[in-house]
């Protein structure tokens, strides 16, 4: 089985988001940066589904030079070959972004034959813009669903294409328990954040990473958004910054009678 995990490097999670002066950029001069967590998710997902029924993984990636961080990230948890579709690091709009990553993909399938799976995350943690994914498997011409938690292929099958009732199962949370999805492969899912707990790197696999080689595929010159008409972005706003107030109820035993005033008040007691 052949399975392609895409990732995307942002300003890690709970960090304090600051804008440049233009309005254009997030400033992240003085943030750590992490793989966005619904695809670190997708990258775990992918390797526990290579580590049950054989196969290889691939990581790609679109972005700045400073990417190959959260790629190599990914190769030392388990996953095999790593691509970097390479930017200048500004931001690209969902459109120009998922033509890029089509034509990566199309480059990659044509040496090596087509991926069983495409794993995307949900959304991504900064711009949140849930299109990509869709956007790819629509392109590329395969089944697609999101907000996945659960994945797993038929007993006895070894999630290859070519097996004529090659397909995998997809479970999607619902208020009412799950709906289940059969796609057949291949084809693309969009994972959340919750759908598996991804594992430290071993000492082992952060040798490894550091050794891997590092595959650049060019994006196509002339895929800007203007040239093609689609989206382009206005200015980013900082959200109003919430205050919450924090009320001392009291020290030691002496706090007792207000804590149970405030419990009877919520209506739990």
């Amino acid at each position: 089985m052949r399975v392609l995990a895409l990732v995307k490097r942002v300003p890690a999670p709970g960090a304090r988001i600051n804008i440049t002066e233009d309005e254009q950029y997030v400033d992240d001069k003085n943030l750590g940066h992490a793989i966005s967590p619904h695809e670190e998710c997708g990258v775990e997902a992918a390797v526990q589904l290579i580590e049950k029924h054989g196969g290889e993984v691939t990581v790609m990636s679109l972005g700045g030079a400073d990417s190959e961080e959260q790629l190599r990230a990914a190769v030392s948890v388990g996953v095999e070959k790593m691509v970097l579709v390479p930017t200048d690091g500004s931001p690209w709009d969902p459109q120009r972004t998922a033509a890029a990553l089509t034509t990566a993909i199309n480059e990659l399938e044509e040496a090596d034959g087509a991926f069983d799976l495409l794993i995307f995350g949900n959304e991504s943690a900064d711009s949140g813009g849930f299109q990509v994914g869709i956007r790819v498997a629509h392109a590329l011409g395969r089944p697609m669903v999101n907000g996945i938690k659960g994945l797993e292929l038929p007993e006895g099958q070894d999630g290859s294409a070519e097996a004529t009732d090659g397909h995998i199962i997809a479970r999607r949370e619902v208020d009412s328990g799950f709906e289940v999805y059969e796609l057949p492969l291949p084809a693309c899912v969009g994972v959340k954040e919750g759908i598996n707990l991804p594992r430290y790197p071993t000492m082992r696999g952060r040798l490894a990473s550091k050794k891997a080689e590092l595959v650049a595929i060019e994006p196509v010159p002339d895929s800007g958004a203007h040239a093609h008409g689609s989206q382009a972005q206005v200015r980013l706003v900082s959200p109003p910054e919430v205050a919450s107030e924090t009320i001392i109820l009291g020290t030691g035993p002496d706090a007792a009678p207000a804590v149970v005033d405030l419990l009877e008040e919520l209506g739990v007691m």
